[in-house]
């Protein structure tokens, strides 16, 4: 394997890790802060800005705008069709929290679908990252004004 190939390998291991931590501990730390809040949410805008104040939901929306942001990124090298899958590693990751640290109940069900998914992300996890060729040129702009000729 070449330095670039050992390159590219690292940089999408860490970002997939940055992904799948960022949307797990985001979405744990939302779900805490509203759930560890007075009473439930209705349908008043102004419930949601205090429910937005809680410092657990502010932790979770910024570690969301860092699954977005990361996520982007990972993107824009990587295929959509190889992204997806591996950070489908999140939802194992999103069980395990709920179970373990919210105490939620988790059906046989559930869990052989967890499964199910951690041996699909084996499967795309042994492929290569990207298939397509290397985008060094940007794609022409299409054109609006010569669409109707």
């Amino acid at each position: 394997m070449d330095f670039n190939s050992r390159r590219l390998r690292l940089k999408t291991g860490l970002f997939a890790i940055i992904v799948v931590l960022s949307n797990a501990l985001g979405n744990f730390f939302l779900t805490w802060g509203l759930r560890h809040r007075e009473g439930k949410l209705s349908w008043s805008p102004v419930d949601y800005i205090l429910a937005i104040l809680n410092p657990w939901v502010m932790v979770g929306v910024s570690l969301l705008i860092l699954w977005l942001l990361s996520r982007m990124a990972f993107l824009s090298w990587a295929d959509l069709s190889y992204v997806l899958p591996v950070t489908a590693a999140g939802y194992v990751v999103t069980a395990l929290f709920g179970h373990f640290l919210l105490g939620e109940q988790i059906s046989a069900w559930r869990w052989a679908g967890t499964i199910l998914i951690v041996l699909g992300i084996g499967l795309v996890a042994r492929t290569n990252p990207g298939t397509t060729a290397a985008r060094e040129e940007k794609p022409a702009a299409i054109s609006v004004a010569g669409a109707g000729r």
